[in-house]
């Protein structure tokens, strides 16, 4: 069910900001528009935004390919406060915790979304995909009960 108050700003992240939060930042942005400033981030940025989420995000109408990876470090670098953000959700569990963390003297909400992380669970092109898909279809199930309809398609 959707919260009564649609956050002003989100922040997504999980562990290398390559496959779950870039997801989930695309899919914010595509579904309701400049309602929120939406951003993501990882515990780490060792890797750049995975071929497979490209892909299946592609699929639906969410461009990935440009999405440039980044830490929680790298944010706060840049000038990003943690704290600015209204919402952070984390799909999963290393970055619930550098979240917590972090943000341990900001008011601010802290969700924790379980999505499964889609690397390494199937061997061959097509199982991979799938695997992917699955994971992109369950943070749009996430989002969609959290935020409620889509604003734009």
């Amino acid at each position: 069910m959707a919260q009564d108050t649609f956050p002003s700003s989100v922040l997504f992240c999980c562990d290398h900001n390559a496959i779950r939060s870039p997801m989930a930042e695309g899919m914010m942005k595509k579904f309701y528009g400049h309602a929120a400033y939406v951003q993501s981030a990882g515990v780490k940025n060792d890797m750049d935004v995975n071929g497979f989420a490209i892909a299946v995000c592609d699929e639906v109408g969410i461009p990935l390919a440009n999405h440039r990876s980044r830490s929680f470090e790298e944010m706060q670098d840049w000038g990003d406060d943690l704290g600015q953000f209204d919402l952070i959700i984390a799909l999963s569990p290393a970055s619930q915790r550098m979240a917590l963390e972090m943000t341990r003297h900001a008011h601010l909400d802290i969700e924790y979304w379980p999505i499964m992380d889609p690397t390494g669970l199937a061997e061959g092109r097509e199982a991979r995909l799938a695997a992917y898909r699955q994971t992109r279809d369950q943070i749009e199930r996430k989002m969609l009960e959290r935020f409620g309809p889509k604003l734009q398609d």
